[in-house]
């Protein structure tokens, strides 16, 4: 059987080119990092099993599963409410390999968990001009009184469909869309940021 192990690729290969882009005047108004090292699975919970999950989740994790379009984090992993008893669990760093199975293995017998790794593109954003930048097209009140670190949205970006989680008041902003959009949705992203200047980094 062929093994395409060698042949995996991030969503952005070969269109995020490392280094300054845009306006090179000044510093650098967006920072995009590509995410490389982040995985992914959704979380439904099974009818009459939230109070198990909430726990198992808790024990297991450290994290208080949240209710509402908020994410709620501990060391490596993350779980952002998306829907009603409907999150989007993460994992970065050492504890991404493996993530969904180990995941369905602990929490199984109270949610559906489905792995979502392959099927997203992840950035994180910041920068001095980051809200302005995500201002051309995210249709989201992105003011620090109005969204708050911690908070989730589900929106729509450009005509794709786009999770942003606010992960601290710096502002950084981490946002998930599908992996089939990354061309797309690079391109408005790039437009977007170029009269500020951006640099481009991956993880």
């Amino acid at each position: 059987m062929a093994s395409f192990a060698q042949a995996e690729r991030f969503a952005l290969h070969g269109l995020a080119q490392p280094g300054r882009h845009g306006r090179q005047a000044g510093v650098a108004g967006l920072v995009i990092e590509q995410c490389t090292d982040l995985a992914f699975a959704s979380v439904v919970a099974k009818r009459g099993k939230l109070d198990g999950l909430k726990l198992a989740v808790s024990t297991t994790y450290g994290v208080p599963l949240p209710a509402g379009p908020l994410r709620a984090s501990s060391g490596a992993f993350a779980f952002a409410g998306v829907g009603p008893d409907q999150w989007i669990a993460s994992a970065e760093g050492a504890q991404a390999s493996g993530f969904a199975a180990r995941l369905r293995g602990r929490i199984g017998l109270f949610a559906a968990v489905t792995d979502q790794s392959d099927a997203r593109l992840a950035l994180r954003l910041s920068g001095p001009r980051v809200r302005e930048v995500l201002a051309k097209g995210v249709p989201v009140d992105l003011h620090l009184k109005a969204f708050k670190p911690g908070d989730v949205a589900s929106t729509i970006v450009a005509h794709i469909g786009v999770q942003i989680d606010m992960l601290d008041s710096a502002p950084i902003y981490q946002l998930a869309a599908p992996r089939s959009t990354a061309g797309s949705f690079w391109s408005w992203l790039t437009a977007s940021a170029a009269e500020f200047g951006y640099e481009v980094v991956t993880r």
